[in-house]
């Protein structure tokens, strides 16, 4: 993707996400036990051949930092790529960034000195995958100013979105920031679109009014203002982008197989911006056939590698009172994860977690060093880094007692820290 740039919003506070923002932005947020959010955005990027990008963070960004310097020093600068850090610095003003239109406004500098034709815009907290050579390519056929990427919701989940109101050729008449009552499809009044929050500009359209206009916002201020003096396009996501990977299989014979085909995650897209959302993402990584996968060969989520040891289940006690069995089911378990004698379910095992004999863990997602008592039982939660369950705890079998002792939240889920144990 020569001439083209991308730009991921890196520094969103993460409210929503409390408390597991207590310490660092959401983008900066575990992810599948090894990853963070934003590899997905990065990984995005690498698959789709496009190597110049530039990183906006701001709120509590150490972490995010860290892991950015640890593990995404692969560019070349001798072949023209790169990744840039630009934390807020006042280039401007003094102020922080105010919005995604102000964080692209500050930088404008870094946009104008690399010449490009194109910026894409892209959060970094979002989870999916995308080919964003297929969205240049349809933003470029129908030379358009501003394409928007968009997905399908139900109506009655609009007041969640910005809303766009499009004709039959995905023309853009109208952007409503999360209203009450929105325009549906055309053909369909069930489901309006959604903007992802995924944009692609011409350089020097961007550049032009965000030095015309100083709002904050683009989906808010700037994108709802220029439908009539721009050629503003809805982008179809579960549409158009459309992933091939190698599926493996085995035949009657029983013999292993594999044919290439699009996969069925090319339209997954979740903005992990609550709680709950954010276990159901990781939920949705677990089973044979998984909703999201993390396995795919051409299109593999690259990521910093912690060097710890391999993961061991240990126990194998299958005879007495009490089976003694380590063994983990349906899960995603990291390296340096030891299972002994305790049994894991449809779960997802950050680095170095340890679980104790007799202990069980099902439907939960489980950050870096925890340890978990014997006979401890957890169920449905979130237990951040560094946790230590006592034996004989029990979570998320009793949401009355929970709720006296940590966060729980909407749909049920126990959100545990150490400060809560």
């Amino acid at each position: 993707m020569k001439k083209s740039l991308a730009v991921i919003m890196a520094g969103g506070k993460g409210e929503r996400l409390m408390p597991l923002t207590k310490h660092r932005s959401k983008p900066a947020i575990p992810f599948g036990g090894i990853y963070l959010l934003i590899d997905l955005a990065l990984s995005n990027c690498i698959n789709s051949r496009l190597y110049n990008i530039i990183v906006l963070p701001q709120y509590k960004s150490q972490t995010l930092m860290q892991h950015l310097e640890g593990g995404w020093n692969i560019f070349s600068t001798d072949l023209g790529h790169f990744l840039k850090i630009a934390p807020p610095q006042m280039m401007s003003g003094d102020r922080w960034y105010q919005g995604t239109a102000d964080s692209i406004r500050q930088n404008l500098y870094l946009i104008e000195q690399e010449a490009v034709d194109r910026v894409l815009i892209l959060s970094g907290d979002h989870v999916y995958k995308m080919d964003y050579t297929l969205f240049q390519d349809y933003h470029d056929a129908n030379n358009a100013d501003v394409t928007i990427a968009v997905i399908e919701v139900s109506k009655e989940t609009c007041m969640q979105y910005g809303i766009l109101e499009v004709d039959e050729g995905f023309n853009v008449k109208s952007f409503q920031e999360k209203p009450s009552v929105s325009k549906t499809i055309p053909g369909d009044s069930e489901h309006a679109l959604a903007s992802m929050g995924i944009y692609i500009f011409k350089a020097k359209v961007l550049i032009d009014l965000l030095k015309k206009d100083v709002r904050s916002d683009f989906g808010k201020d700037i994108l709802p203002d220029i439908l009539d003096s721009h050629k503003v396009m809805a982008y179809p996501y579960r549409r158009q982008n459309k992933l091939q990977d190698e599926i493996f299989y085995t035949d009657q014979d029983g013999l292993r197989q594999k044919r290439v085909q699009t996969i069925v995650d090319s339209g997954y897209w979740r903005d992990v911006g609550t709680l709950d959302s954010y276990w159901n993402a990781n939920m949705d990584l677990t089973g044979v056939d998984p909703f999201f996968n993390l396995y795919g060969r051409r299109w593999p989520i690259r990521t910093y590698q912690r060097q710890y040891p391999p993961v061991k289940t240990v126990f194998a006690q299958k005879n007495g009172a009490e089976k003694r069995i380590g063994h983990a089911l349906d899960s995603l378990v990291s390296h340096g994860s030891i299972i002994s004698g305790g049994l894991v379910r449809n779960s997802v095992l950050s680095y170095n977690v340890f679980v104790h004999s007799w202990a069980s863990v099902d439907e939960s997602v489980i950050m870096e060093n925890v340890i978990i008592g014997r006979h401890a039982r957890i169920k449905k939660a979130i237990v951040s880094e560094g946790v230590e369950i006592p034996p004989n705890t029990e979570i998320g079998y009793h949401p009355r007692k929970d709720r006296e002792r940590f966060l729980v939240t909407p749909r049920g889920i126990t959100v545990v820290t150490q400060e809560d144990l």
